[in-house]
């Protein structure tokens, strides 16, 4: 297990449990009293722990390295029946973003999401997570495939923001990611999107256009990562914890300004402690909104999705104030 900095106290009493453990097996003496204790405390201060989550602490949650990632919660909520699909048909196959057909309980949906990689190599491969203009191209291709079909569509949102590079510039990175807005709120089929980690910037918006829009209990939204944002105001990553704070970028803030339609609960102690509750939490929320916007004409859903999304914001008219 891997111990974020706020979490020594669940460390020290970790390493206790296992030195016990350890005595008890090898001289046979009976510390079973206090080994169970000790996970007592263990479950109490992890609950006391992620009751008080400052945002910077969640923006760490959400970066956890044995947080379960888009194909992790494919693979489980589709019971295996994903089958991925390549290509944008003009440039390449973006690692960074994935995408392809699967069920869930036996309803077809396409499931599109932001890949970060499992270890190191993989990591570098997917870029952790940042698309090229190829990847938000590809992921618009499956898009207006499961419209054609009459698939809902499934986006899992991870990603600390589209591949800043020279490349990804030159080959149309805004246009891209502009378009994929313009069509996703045009799109006559269910589109719900879901930030299952990291939602940074237009990187996270370029699939986050739908009926619904969900955040996992300890993930982050924001046109800014909190060091991105210190670095720009103070010249320096210090203070990337009052960034956090400032930025209003978790998702109880994200629900109180009406820019997320809920929050899917993670079992205590973050998804990374729990992948399976996590992905049945996830898999229970999708149905249920699929069984509220499956019934509705396309018509409806389109002009709710404009509505949702037009409303977002504060608009002064000065000329009033004069």
């Amino acid at each position: 297990m891997v111990y974020l900095d706020f979490e020594k106290p669940l460390q020290e009493l970790d390493k206790e449990i296992q030195e016990l453990t350890g005595i008890s097996a090898k001289g046979k003496v009976d510390l079973s009293d206090k080994i169970e204790q000790l996970k007592i405390n263990y479950s109490k201060t992890l609950q006391d722990l992620y009751s008080q989550l400052s945002p910077w602490q969640r923006v760490q949650v959400s970066r956890h390295p044995d947080r379960p990632y888009t194909l992790a919660y494919i693979d489980y909520i589709s019971n295996k029946t994903f089958t991925e699909l390549h290509g944008d048909r003009t440039v390449g196959d973006d690692k960074a973003m994935v995408g392809g057909l699967g069920d869930i309980d036996g309803q077809p949906v396409m499931f599109i999401g932001q890949q970060k990689g499992i270890n190191t190599k993989m990591r570098q491969i997917r870029r952790f997570g940042m698309a090229n203009p190829e990847g938000y191209r590809k992921a618009l291709r499956l898009m207006k495939l499961a419209e054609k079909f009459n698939v809902p569509i499934v986006t899992f949102i991870d990603t600390p923001g589209a591949y800043p590079g020279l490349e990804a510039e030159e080959r149309g990175q805004g246009e891209a990611i502009a378009r994929n807005l313009i069509e996703m709120v045009q799109l006559k089929v269910p589109v719900i999107c879901i930030i299952i980690g990291e939602g940074a910037s237009g990187g996270a918006l370029g699939i986050g256009i739908g009926d619904r829009v969900l955040m996992l209990e300890n993930t982050w939204y924001s046109v800014i990562s909190p060091e991105s944002c210190s670095s720009i105001l103070w010249r320096s990553w210090e203070h990337k914890e009052k960034a956090a704070e400032a930025l209003k970028l978790t998702a109880n803030d994200m629900m109180q300004h009406g820019l997320i339609d809920g929050i899917i609960t993670e079992p205590i102690g973050g998804a990374h402690r729990n992948h399976q509750q996590a992905f049945e939490n996830v898999k229970t929320e999708i149905l249920a909104q699929l069984n509220v916007l499956n019934p509705l004409s396309s018509e409806a859903r389109i002009t709710q999705r404009i509505q949702k999304f037009s409303a977002m914001g504060v608009v002064h008219d000065l000329n009033s104030e004069t």
